[in-house]
């Protein structure tokens, strides 16, 4: 940052807003309607105490809309203000040309690490929805009127400890959700889970870059396939698993969406109520399935590790 730009109030200081972190380290989304790139951003730095960055801390953690043709930010939407639990905004966001409120909308949508879900305008940056959707998150105090979701400074780290959900690593982390239009339904894997985050030094000079904290985890509150509602943030059903999702998602215009459950199956589930189709244990899946063409013959492409798995779909 220079004097003088936008965000720099965020911070206590122009050197703190330079060194405050932010990267992008996942892809986003293009628009070629709008000629918009619509990317995530990463955490602030440092990464879990926040006693010097007073602030929101923009632009971390947030949604970010940047005209390729010019360069210059068009919006910006921050998911996770002051940010003191590396839940950062990197998570693939999904375009949706949807209806809110009976009216053609061109939406973009994100399921945060934080536990929360958003949709919003995607030309103009407008708030539509703020929801909830891990089943355990307790770390805010509510929502600012812009949509905003308020953190409560309860739930940073503090020398007794703090009891925290999600756990650091998020509701989920960066494996690509899925969203069918045929359905309205978001898709994306849920974990809960508490941490005990413990302040180990007060003194800010020992908390720089990811120092200052130390963590307990209290284990698993239940791992989810979970279907989301654009327009209201409703969660439309969840599908248990044992272990924990694995990889990313795939919807398909024939109702179905395919998932690794965690426990070594790759899964196939009816997007319209995540009923479990069938299923194949080949590993723990490791990227987002993929699906093509053959002779007019539909497959699905899966990776587990350094081998892929091809399977026709009748």
């Amino acid at each position: 940052m220079k004097p003088g730009d936008p965000g720099l109030e965020t911070w206590p200081n122009l050197d703190a807003a330079r060194h405050g972190g932010g990267q992008v380290w996942v892809p986003g989304a293009y628009d070629p309607e709008t000629k918009l790139y619509i990317f995530g951003t990463g955490n602030p730095t440092p990464g879990y105490t926040g006693v010097n960055r007073a602030g929101d801390n923009l632009f971390t953690c947030s949604l970010v809309a940047v005209n390729v043709d010019t360069g210059k930010m068009a919006w910006y939407f921050q998911t996770s203000v002051h940010d003191t639990h590396d839940w950062d905004s990197s998570q693939t966001p999904i375009l949706i040309d949807g209806v809110i409120n009976g009216r053609p909308r061109k939406l973009v949508s994100t399921a945060a690490r934080n536990g929360y879900f958003f949709t919003l305008d995607r030309v103009t940056g407008e708030h539509i929805v703020t929801s909830k959707y891990g089943s355990t998150t307790n770390w805010a105090k509510g929502l600012r009127p812009t949509g905003v979701v308020e953190p409560d400074p309860g739930k940073e780290a503090t020398i007794p400890g703090s009891l925290v959900s999600p756990v650091e690593g998020g509701v989920t982390n960066w494996p690509p959700p899925a969203f069918s239009p045929d359905t309205g339904l978001f898709y994306v894997h849920e974990h809960n889970g508490f941490n005990f985050v413990y302040l180990t030094d007060p003194d800010p000079r020992g908390s720089m870059g990811l120092g200052g904290k130390s963590v307990a985890n209290l284990g698993s509150a239940g791992d989810f396939l979970t279907a989301i509602d654009y327009r209201t943030g409703d969660v439309a059903w969840r599908h248990p698993f044992t272990g924990g999702g694995g990889g990313g998602l795939l919807a398909t215009a024939g109702g179905l969406v395919f998932s690794g459950d965690g426990s070594g199956n790759f899964v196939t589930f009816d997007a319209t109520n995540g009923k479990p189709l069938w299923h194949s244990r080949i590993g723990n899946i490791s990227n987002a399935p993929q699906t093509y063409l053959i002779d007019g013959r539909q497959h699905v492409l899966v990776a587990v590790g350094d081998t892929l798995y091809a399977f026709a779909m009748y």
